[in-house]
C-alpha cells in the first residue's frame, strides 16, 4: 500500500470558495480512482488560501484487472444465411477492442445472443495516477478567470503542483505547469520547500508557516481568539461563520486584540459589528452581562512580529469607519421618515416596475388582503397600514448608503427614535426575513404579513414584466424570495390560496383604474401570471422536500394535486410519510387510486341518491365516506380514508359502475366522486408508487 498526495498550488482563492472547491476535489479524486479500479483507503483534504490538496491513504500497487461478460446482437442478427459473422457482429466485437474471434453464442430468455469476454489487465497505481490531470481540469467554479494567454479557465491561476506517490514525482502537465514536489511556505514568511514524501506534507508545510489542515488551523484560532478573551474577562460570541471565512483567508494564524474609544458604544450594537464583522473580519467582544466593549479580536496571516504595527492599523481602519457611521446616525436624524419616504418615489424598483414607493403601495394591497384572510382586527390593520406605507424609508438613509447591509435593522432603530409604534418598527426589520436558506423568520404577525406580501408583488410584477428565472440565471433573488413566502407559510401553518390572493388584488387595481406605478404592458399581464407564480412556489416546495430526502412519488402526489396552500403540501407528504408503514396503507392508496383514476375520467353534476343504491356495498362506502367531509386534519382525513379499503374492494366486488342504466350510472359515479373529493384534501393518489410497500 502507498500514499498518494496532491496539491493545486494557487492564487488566493476568496475566502467563501476554498472549502466547498476542496469538498469538490476530493470527491473528484475518490471517482477518478474507482472509475480506474485503483483501490485505495481514506481521502484526507487540506486547504489554504493558496493550495487546495488532497492525500489519499492505502492506494494499492495496481488497480484490479477488468473481466466482464458484454451482451450484443442476437444470433440471427449476427450471421448471414451463409454463418458467416454480419457487420453488426464485427462493429460489436470492434467496439470492445475485440475480433469475432472471441465470440461466443448463450441462451438469454429463450434466444441465443452475442457474448463477448472482456478482460483489461490492471495498471500499476503510478501508470494511473498520471491521469489525475483530468481531476484537476474538470474542477468546477461559481466564477473563474483566465490568465496568461490561456482560455482555460480556473478558480485562480496555477503557479504550482505536488504529485507524489509516497516518495516518487508522478508527473503530469496542466497548462505549462508541471506536477513535482516543490510546494510553496508562507507568502511573506517561507519559501519553496520539496515534499521528501507524501506523508510528510503536513509537518514539511509548517516549517514554511503553512498551516495544511484546515481544520486544525481553524482550532488554533479558536483557542487563540479563547485566550485572548480569557485573559481580559471578554466574552465572544460564536461565529461559525466568520471563524469559516477568516480560517480560509489565513495560512498561519496569529489572534490579536485592538480597541476604539467608547464613544463610538452610542451607535447600535448592529452598526457596531456590523462595521468589525462584515467589513474587517473582526470578531466583537462584550462583557459577562452580553454588553458590547469597545475591544475586537483579528487573526493575523503571519507570526507575532511586529504585532503592535498591525494592531495600530487594524485600529485606525476601525475608527474611521466607525467615524463614518457616527457622522450618518446623527445626520439621519436631523430629518423625518416622511422625508426619506418621499424620496421612494425617485428610486426606481425596476425600469419596467415603477418606483420604489410604487412598489411599497402594492405590497401594502396585498398585505392587507392577506391580514383579511387572516381576520386581523382593526388594531392590527390599522399598525400594517402605517408598515406598509413606511417600510422602505430607511433605503434612503444615509446609514444604508454605507452600511446596505443594514437595510430594515436600522428602519427599525430610526422608526423608534422617531416615535413609531414597536410593533410597526420591528415588522420595518422583519420584512427582509429570511434573507437566505434556513434563516431566521419573522417573529411578528405583523412582520410576517409585510413579508409575504413585499415577496409575493416582487414576485408578480417581474413575472408580469417577462423577468422570469432560468437555469441558474436569477439576477433578482426570485427564488428566494419565493422560498421565503413558502417558509412563513409552512412555520405559521398559514393555509393561503395564493392564487386568490394575488387574483384579487388584480381586480381592485382593475377597479379603481389604478396600477400602482406599473406601466400598462407590465399590468396586462399580470392575471396571466398569477399562475406562474403558484407555480414557481411549488417549484420551491419540492426543491424543500428533495432537500429533506422526501420520496419522489410522495413530492409529486402532493404537488400535483391543485392544492391552493403550499403549506397543506408539506402537511400532506407528512402525513402521507407517517402511515406509509401501516398495514392498510397499500391496499387504502390502491382503492382510492382506483376511484380517482374512473372519476377523473367520468365527472358527474348528479347528487347521490341512496335510493339508487342497488346492493349492500354501495351504501356502506357511501355511509363510511359521509364522516370524512368534517374531519379538519390531514392526519385524520388520510387515516379515515384509509380505513376505507375494506368497503371500496366490496364496492368493486359487488358493482359495475358503467351500467347502461344512465340514472344508476350517474348515482354511482357521484358516489364515488364524492370519495374522490376526500381523497383530494390529501393528495393526488394516482401518483403514490406503493409496490414496493
Amino acid at each position: 500500500m502507498a500514499n498518494y498526495l496532491l496539491e493545486i498550488g494557487l492564487e488566493e482563492v476568496p475566502a467563501h470558495l476554498v472549502t466547498p472547491a476542496v469538498e469538490q476535489l476530493v470527491q473528484r479524486m475518490d471517482d477518478f480512482l474507482n472509475d480506474h479500479r485503483l483501490q485505495h483507503g481514506a481521502i484526507k483534504p487540506y486547504s489554504t488560501p493558496r493550495r487546495l490538496s488532497v492525500l489519499v491513504e492505502d492506494i494499492a500497487e495496481k488497480a484490479d484487472d477488468l473481466q466482464e461478460e458484454k451482451k450484443g446482437p442476437a444470433k440471427k442478427a449476427a450471421l448471414d444465411a451463409d454463418g458467416n459473422f454480419t457487420k453488426a457482429a464485427q462493429g460489436f466485437a470492434r467496439g470492445q477492442g475485440l475480433t469475432t474471434d472471441d465470440i461466443t453464442f448463450k441462451e438469454f430468455n429463450g434466444n441465443e445472443y452475442v457474448y463477448v469476454t472482456k478482460f483489461e489487465e490492471g495498471q500499476p497505481a503510478s501508470e494511473v495516477l498520471k491521469g489525475v490531470h483530468e481531476v484537476v481540469e474538470n474542477m468546477t467554479f461559481p466564477t473563474t478567470m483566465r490568465w496568461g494567454r490561456h482560455t482555460f479557465e480556473y478558480v485562480r491561476p496555477i503557479r504550482w503542483m505536488v504529485s507524489l506517490l509516497d516518495d516518487t514525482v508522478v508527473p503530469f502537465n496542466v497548462l505549462d505547469v508541471t506536477a513535482g514536489r516543490t510546494s510553496r511556505g508562507h507568502r511573506f514568511l517561507g519559501h519553496d520547500v520539496e515534499i521528501a514524501n507524501a506523508t510528510d506534507y503536513v509537518d514539511t508545510l509548517a516549517s514554511v508557516y503553512v498551516q495544511a489542515d484546515a481544520q486544525a488551523r481553524k482550532n488554533a484560532i479558536k483557542d487563540q481568539i479563547s485566550a485572548i478573551a480569557s485573559q481580559n474577562g471578554w466574552q465572544v460570541v460564536p461565529d461559525e461563520d466568520l471563524l469559516e471565512e477568516v480560517n480560509n483567508l489565513v495560512e498561519y494564524p496569529t489572534a490579536f486584540a485592538g480597541n476604539f474609544d467608547e464613544k463610538y458604544l452610542s451607535l447600535p450594537d448592529e452598526v457596531l459589528i456590523t462595521s468589525m464583522k462584515e467589513h474587517q473580519r473582526f470578531f466583537h467582544v462584550t462583557n459577562q452581562d452580553g454588553q458590547l466593549l469597545p475591544h475586537f479580536i483579528s487573526v493575523r496571516n503571519g507570526n507575532d512580529q511586529h504585532l503592535d504595527n498591525v494592531i495600530a492599523g487594524n485600529e485606525k481602519v476601525l475608527v474611521a469607519r466607525l467615524e463614518d457611521a457616527m457622522f450618518f446616525y446623527e445626520e439621519d436624524q436631523k430629518h423625518d421618515i416622511d422625508y426619506y419616504n418621499d424620496k421612494l418615489k425617485h428610486v426606481s424598483f425596476h425600469a419596467k416596475l415603477g418606483s420604489v414607493y410604487d412598489h411599497t403601495r402594492r405590497a401594502k394591497a396585498i398585505a392587507h388582503l392577506i391580514a383579511d384572510k387572516l381576520k386581523f382586527n382593526n388594531d392590527q390593520q390599522a399598525l400594517l397600514d402605517r408598515a406598509g406605507s413606511i417600510y422602505k424609508f430607511d433605503l434612503m438613509t444615509g446609514m444604508i448608503g454605507e452600511f446596505d447591509e443594514l437595510q430594515g435593522v436600522m428602519g427599525e432603530k430610526y422608526a423608534l427614535i422617531f416615535g413609531e409604534n414597536p410593533q410597526v418598527a420591528q415588522a420595518i426589520r422583519e420584512h427582509y426575513m429570511p434573507i437566505s436558506a434556513g434563516g431566521e423568520l419573522p417573529a411578528s404577525d405583523l412582520g410576517k404579513v409585510l413579508a409575504l406580501a413585499d415577496k409575493l408583488d416582487t414576485m408578480l410584477s417581474f413575472f408580469a414584466a417577462g423577468m422570469i428565472p432560468s437555469g441558474s440565471n436569477d439576477p433578482y433573488a426570485l427564488r428566494r424570495a419565493a422560498s421565503g413566502v413558502v417558509a412563513i407559510l409552512a412555520d405559521n401553518d398559514w393555509n393561503l390560496d395564493i392564487d386568490a390572493i394575488l387574483n384579487e388584488f388584480i381586480a381592485q387595481m382593475a377597479a379603481h383604474n389604478d396600477t400602482l406605478g406599473l406601466p400598462d404592458v407590465v399590468a396586462a399581464n399580470l392575471t396571466g401570471s398569477v399562475a406562474s407564480v403558484v407555480d414557481f412556489l411549488t417549484d420551491r416546495v419540492v426543491k424543500e422536500m428533495q432537500d429533506q430526502g422526501i420520496r419522489h412519488d410522495v413530492i409529486n402526489a402532493v404537488t400535483q394535486n391543485n392544492f391552493t396552500s403550499t403549506t397543506q403540501m408539506f402537511k400532506s407528504a407528512k402525513a402521507l410519510l407517517a402511515h406509509q408503514n401501516d398495514a392498510d396503507f397499500r391496499d387504502g392508496v390502491e382503492g382510492l387510486t382506483r376511484i380517482m383514476r374512473l372519476t377523473t375520467k367520468n365527472q358527474t353534476n348528479a347528487v347521490v341518491d341512496p335510493k339508487l343504491f342497488e346492493n349492500d356495498a354501495e351504501k356502506a362506502l357511501y355511509e363510511a365516506s359521509q364522516p370524512i367531509a368534517d374531519l379538519q386534519d390531514t392526519d385524520d382525513v388520510l387515516s379515515a380514508l384509509l380505513n376505507l379499503a375494506p368497503q371500496i374492494d366490496a364496492y368493486f366486488d359487488q358493482t359495475m359502475v358503467m351500467v347502461e342504466d344512465d340514472a344508476i350510472k350517474q348515482n354511482r359515479i357521484a358516489t364515488l366522486q364524492g370519495v374522490a373529493q376526500q381523497a383530494e384534501r390529501v393528495a393526488n393518489f394516482m401518483e403514490l408508487d406503493v409496490k414496493s410497500n
